[in-house]
């Protein structure tokens, strides 16, 4: 019953993702006094994408085809050991923040070989500015991660959850200095505003678009589902590393509809909150990434000093 539980969960977390993403766009819309398109449209465009016969080029390698795949499953694989509606999965053994962290970086190492595959001038730009990125927000994310685990005393998603449930509502500097590191880290990760705009393909702005512009097909469409599975991804850790409180800690009928129905809830407000933090701030430049990504680290480096200072006995 619980494994049962576990693949469903998992399945529901890969299927609501281009839900997440269309209700972010929408909310944006409004935001920006544009007609909005329906929220199901990411499921419109995914479905047309499959439906497609995708080009490639003959200087390809077998990287170009198999980044789409890996890009996929790993994102996957994430949202397969993070808690959604309930914490005490059969996968809890394997959830792991430093796991997590590790599924993000194989699944942007291969997509950063395929878009240096073809030897093209954007593809080679965009991989060199996403590794520059990451080599800025993986420092920052493990420090906010090591924040969490200093706090909770280990690095496993659903015991940190179990620890935060069980010592209830207590305003913790650390966290809330890790909170903001982390979501900083989100922004550049998943590749919104300021740090790229996920809506352009102008060359001085592109980082992620620009690695596939040469995909097509069903090629493209994975590399879309993976993004949008991605960015629900880091909505989720945010909502029940930090605001625990709704979800399911057994497997009842009831418990487990008022979890489900808590993190919907979450994610809608961070899905109103997201754009309207990008129709506030413009698109910065890309000299400007180091400094973003720099008070990111800070401010997950400031949780962890606060912790060791203010809670340590």
């Amino acid at each position: 019953m619980a494994w049962l539980i576990s693949f469903f969960e998992t399945a529901l977390f890969i299927a609501l993702a281009p839900l997440f993403c269309g209700w972010v766009k929408w909310v944006k819309c409004l935001l920006q006094n544009r007609r909005p398109p329906s929220v199901l449209q990411p499921y419109r465009d995914l479905i047309k994408l499959f439906r497609k016969r995708p080009v490639i080029a003959a200087e390809a390698s077998w990287v170009f085809e198999a980044a789409p795949y890996v890009v996929f499953v790993t994102a996957v694989f994430a949202a397969g050991i993070v808690p959604f509606a309930a914490h005490h999965l059969p996968t809890a053994k394997v959830a792991d923040l430093i796991v997590l962290v590790g599924f993000f970086a194989l699944g942007r190492f291969f997509l950063t070989l395929a878009g240096m595959d073809l030897g093209t001038a954007f593809g080679g730009m965009g991989s060199s500015r996403e590794m520059m990125i990451a080599s800025l927000a993986e420092p920052a994310m493990l420090m906010a991660v090591f924040t969490l685990a200093i706090s909770a005393s280990t690095t496993n998603l659903s015991e940190a959850i179990h620890w935060v449930l069980e010592t209830g509502l207590v305003l913790r500097p650390s966290f809330v200095f890790a909170l903001g590191g982390l979501t900083l880290v989100a922004i550049a990760e998943t590749g919104r505003i300021p740090v790229d705009n996920p809506a352009t393909h102008l060359e001085l702005t592109m980082v992620h678009e620009a690695m596939i512009l040469e995909y097509s097909g069903k090629y493209l469409a994975l590399l879309e589902w993976g993004s949008q599975i991605k960015l629900m991804l880091y909505g989720v850790l945010i909502s029940n590393i930090f605001l625990p409180w709704g979800i399911a800690e057994d497997f009842e009928i009831s418990h487990l509809g008022f979890g489900l129905a808590a993190i919907v809830a979450k994610l809608a407000v961070l899905g109103i909150a997201l754009p309207t933090g990008e129709t506030l701030v413009a698109k910065m430049r890309v000299f400007r990434y180091q400094e973003f990504l720099g008070f990111a680290y800070l401010l997950s480096l400031l949780g962890m000093l606060s912790h060791v200072i203010l809670e340590v006995n």
